[in-house]
């Protein structure tokens, strides 16, 4: 019986383990392959020979590993070159796995993991190498195509309205209250904006506006805005998207020296100080504070969905379903019943169709002013931020299990 490898890339989330444990326990279920090897930092770790065997450790281990944040086995963002310039790692990545006797390589990502996912797909098939390749979405961003949502969001999106919630309440209890600003990671797509929406006291969102990649973001509109709010009630609260840009297209905070990862994408972050300074110069208030929610959005555990938890899991099991009956060069993706009966079933997606591509926040659930989102949205996001996990408990804090070095 010949053994799979699965191997995890890019930002983590807080439910991305679970994804290999869902695998794992399929493979126990339906005695799929001898060995589930895991590689250490993505492609980059296998690359340089850092796998071990997950189906070494023993149940409690696993089950503590699936309530574990961050990537477990490590990560990387490493971009593979084109097969056009040279085939010389992925001839090397495919020795590496006829060595081990691996015939399945999942790999847990977003789009640029699909597109290492297409390439591999493609060779091995025009090679001759009969090893199937699946991806597992992971993004807590929500922009792959095709998949109604993606394991990671729930998550993310549920820490970022409890938050918006306690910073409401925590700004409010003065008699002159000044402006929050609360940033959110998102990059193209305000997907983790727009769900700060669900954050309510007394059935009234605590955002008085929200900010998305979507629509053009005017300064002066945005100043007028928040001072007649603010003349209106002494206080403002805002949510905004990293990744707001002008009428050019220009990201806001975006300046010649911005770094880059190795895919070209630019680092963002900053906004809220940005729009805070902005303010603060028009005179409306100096009392003005902001927040970077930064990396909590992708590893707070302790706020996580249990929806989001649970569909992690079942992508991971239905990933080596589909590697068993022949696939390769798919992602899973996940279709929506109704949300009166929440309910998914899982699909494949052409891994080429998700690579490179971004799935955008619905114009037609931004509210005509461009500032805020529209009631109809809570249906799409009430579902995935439901349920709290049972997280392993020691000491009387979470218990987390790593598998990298």
């Amino acid at each position: 019986m010949a053994n799979c490898i699965i191997a995890q890339s890019g930002g983590p989330t807080s439910v991305i383990n679970s994804s290999v444990v869902g695998l794992l326990h399929a493979n126990k279920d339906l005695g799929a392959f001898n060995k589930v090897y895991a590689g250490l930092n993505g492609i980059e770790g296998i690359l340089n020979g850092n796998i071990i065997e997950l189906s070494s450790f023993t149940d409690d281990e696993i089950n503590t590993f699936r309530y574990t944040p961050s990537s477990g086995l490590g990560s990387c963002r490493y971009k593979m070159k084109n097969l056009e310039e040279s085939s010389e790692e992925y001839d090397k990545l495919l020795d590496i796995l006829k060595i081990n006797d691996i015939k399945a390589f999942f790999y847990v990502g977003g789009n640029d993991s699909m597109d290492t996912i297409a390439k591999l797909g493609k060779y091995a098939k025009k090679t001759g190498i009969d090893i199937k390749f699946i991806g597992i979405p992971k993004t807590i961003d929500n922009d792959l195509m095709y998949t109604d949502h993606t394991p990671g969001f729930g998550s993310a999106a549920k820490f970022i309205a409890t938050t918006a919630l306690e910073t409401y309440l925590d700004s409010s209890v003065y008699i002159n209250n000044g402006i929050f600003i609360l940033e959110t990671m998102g990059r193209d797509t305000g997907w983790l904006a727009a769900s700060a929406c669900t954050a309510r006291i007394n059935g009234e969102p605590v955002a008085d506006f929200i900010y998305l990649p979507e629509v053009a973001f005017e300064i002066e509109k945005f100043l007028l805005d928040v001072r007649k709010r603010f003349q209106e009630k002494n206080k403002v609260f805002i949510v905004v998207s990293e990744g707001i840009r002008n009428s050019e297209g220009k990201f806001i905070t975006e300046v010649e020296k911005q770094s880059h990862d190795k895919f070209g994408h630019a680092q963002l972050g900053g906004v809220g100080s940005y729009l805070k300074n902005l303010i603060i110069q028009s005179g409306i208030t100096s009392r003005v504070k902001s927040l970077e929610l930064g990396v909590l959005q992708r590893c707070a555990i302790h706020c996580a969905s249990d929806v989001d938890l649970e569909e992690a899991f079942e992508a991971g099991y239905s990933a080596l379903k589909f590697a068993l009956e022949g696939h390769s060069g798919y992602m899973v993706a996940i279709k929506r019943g109704s949300n009166s009966t929440y309910s998914t079933s899982h699909f494949l997606v052409e891994a080429d169709k998700i690579a490179n591509n971004v799935k955008y926040f619905p114009m037609n659930l931004i509210n005509d002013e461009g500032n805020h989102i529209k009631e109809e949205a809570l249906d799409y996001f009430l579902p995935l931020i439901s349920g709290t996990p049972s997280l392993v408990i020691d000491n009387h804090l979470p218990k987390f299990k790593t598998i990298y070095k």
